[in-house]
C-alpha cells in the first residue's frame, strides 16, 4: 500500500496493480472501500496501469472535516498527479459522479468510464432523493449509522427482508463503519437529477455503461432505473456514449465491461 497527502494534508492510501500501459484510476462508489474495484482493476491490469486508491473515510484514507465535493476532487488531484500526472478513470456507480466532477473541474484526465452512475429522473423520484437526503443527514448527525444505511438500502430498493438479513450478516459492521461516507456519496450526486451545466463542462469523451436489468437486491428499483439515467447524461455530455453489459449486477463481470472498457480506452 502507497500514501500520498491531498492539499488539505489528508492521507489518502492507494496501490498500483500493473505498470502495463496508460495509466486508469479507479473509482469507488458508496458503501465500498475501493475492494469492489478489484476484480475490473485486475483484469485491467493486462492491458493498462491501474490505480486504485480509497476514498477519504474509507478503509486506510483519513477523513479531514469539514467534507467538500471539491476536497475529494482535490484528493483525485493529488492520487493522479501521484501516479504519472495524467490518467482515465473508470467511476463505479457514485464514483462516476464523482469522476465527471474531477473532469468538469479541469483534473488532467483523458478518457471517462462510469458504470451505473445513480442519477435520478422524474418527480417521484426525485422527490424520494430529496427526502433520503434530509434523513441521512438526521441519522448521521444523530449518530445513528444503522439507520443511515437502512435508509440507504431502502432508496437502493432493498426490501425490508433484504435489510433485516444484511443486519444478521457478518458484513454490518463494516457497512456501519463506512455509513459517514454515504453523505459524501450524496454530495457527488447532487440535487439527485444528471446536471446540465457541470455535464457540458466535461469535454473529454466519457462512456456510461450500465446493465441489461436490475440488480436483483435493487428490485426495488424501475427495471430502467440505470439505463434511463445513463442516456439523459450521455444526452448532456458533449462527447457520451452508452453502453449496456448484458448481465444483472451493479457491479459489473469483469469478463463482460472489460472488452468494453479496453476499447474505450484504447480508441
Amino acid at each position: 500500500m502507497s500514501r500520498v497527502t491531498a492539499t488539505d494534508g489528508t492521507s489518502i492510501g492507494f496501490d498500483v496493480l500493473s505498470d502495463n500501459g496508460p495509466t486508469v484510476v479507479l473509482i469507488s462508489g458508496g458503501l465500498d472501500d475501493g475492494s469492489e474495484n478489484l476484480p475490473i482493476g485486475r483484469w485491467l491490469a493486462g492491458a493498462f496501469r491501474v490505480v486504485t486508491y480509497r476514498r477519504r473515510g474509507r478503509a486506510d484514507s483519513g477523513d479531514t472535516q469539514p467534507y467538500s465535493v471539491q476536497r475529494e476532487v482535490d484528493d483525485l488531484a493529488a492520487v493522479i498527479d501521484e501516479t504519472g500526472g495524467r490518467a482515465h478513470l473508470f467511476g463505479a456507480s457514485s464514483g462516476g459522479a464523482l469522476a465527471l466532477r474531477a473532469a468538469a473541474a479541469g483534473l488532467p484526465i483523458d478518457r471517462i468510464a462510469t458504470h451505473e452512475v445513480p442519477y435520478v429522473l422524474g418527480e417521484d423520484m426525485i422527490a424520494a432523493w430529496q427526502a433520503y437526503t434530509r434523513d441521512l443527514d438526521a441519522a448521521l448527525d444523530a449518530g445513528d449509522r444503522p439507520e443511515a444505511l437502512r435508509l440507504f438500502m431502502r432508496l437502493a430498493g432493498s426490501s425490508e427482508d433484504d435489510i433485516a438479513a444484511a443486519e444478521a450478516a457478518p458484513v454490518w459492521p463494516g457497512l456501519t463503519a463506512l455509513a459517514p461516507t454515504l453523505r459524501y456519496d450524496a454530495a457527488c450526486i447532487g440535487a439527485g437529477p444528471p446536471p446540465p451545466e457541470l455535464l457540458a463542462a466535461v469535454q473529454q469523451p466519457v462512456l456510461l455503461s450500465t446493465g441489461a436489468t436490475i440488480d436483483p437486491h435493487s428490485a426495488g428499483l424501475p427495471f430502467d432505473f440505470f439505463g434511463r439515467a445513463a442516456d439523459a447524461a450521455a444526452a448532456l455530455l458533449p462527447s457520451g456514449r452508452r453502453a449496456t453489459v448484458t448481465v444483472a449486477g451493479h457491479v459489473a463481470e469483469p469478463a463482460l465491461l472489460g472488452p468494453i472498457l479496453t476499447d474505450f480506452y484504447n480508441d
